[in-house]
């Protein structure tokens, strides 16, 4: 089955259970392989929480093509966020040592201490400890396939926009 022959709301479930599987394993290699998520991690997790249960929701709700623009734009902008925050983590990891920014404290002790800004700006912007590789595969980190599969949730969020233009002409 080729991609355009695809309905929005079969798109929506592809969507979904790939966010299902990518938290899951996120939360895998947490609690199991013992890798510690930094702020960025923890932002990109977010904002495939937003991605997933936005799909979820359109995937269940089968809405018209107006209300289905609107769940893929939020996949959209999700998955732009997503790009963003992925990206600056790949960027922070192809920096050389001496340019890759002090760790800060955990977020743990940034939350109870500190303003809810200063929490935003690590969730955001990242520090050392962001940089730090501990998982790759097919050479890629962990952030380097996220960024993937924003794109491809992005690029599928486009899909649905354009399939439901084309159904009303």
């Amino acid at each position: 089955m080729k991609i355009r022959q695809l309905s929005a709301r079969q798109i929506y479930l592809i969507i979904f259970l790939a966010v299902g599987g990518l938290i899951g394993y996120a939360a895998y290699s947490i609690k199991i392989l013992g890798l510690e998520p930094c702020p960025l991690c923890i932002t990109q997790q977010f904002f495939y929480s937003i991605v997933g249960i936005t799909a979820f929701i359109a995937f269940n709700h089968n809405p018209v093509e107006i209300i289905s623009r609107f769940y893929a734009a939020i996949i959209f902008l999700a998955s732009a966020a997503g790009i963003w925050v992925a990206g600056r983590q790949v960027w922070l990891q192809s920096l050389p040592e001496d340019e890759v920014p002090l760790c800060g404290p955990p977020l743990e002790y940034i939350f109870e201490v500190f303003p809810f800004g200063d929490l935003l700006k690590a969730l955001f912007i990242g520090d050392g400890n962001c940089a730090e590789i501990t998982w790759q595969f097919l050479g890629l980190s962990m952030a380097g396939w996220s960024f993937i599969w924003f794109t491809l949730f992005l690029v599928l969020s486009i899909l649905i926009v354009l399939k439901s233009k084309s159904s009303n002409s």
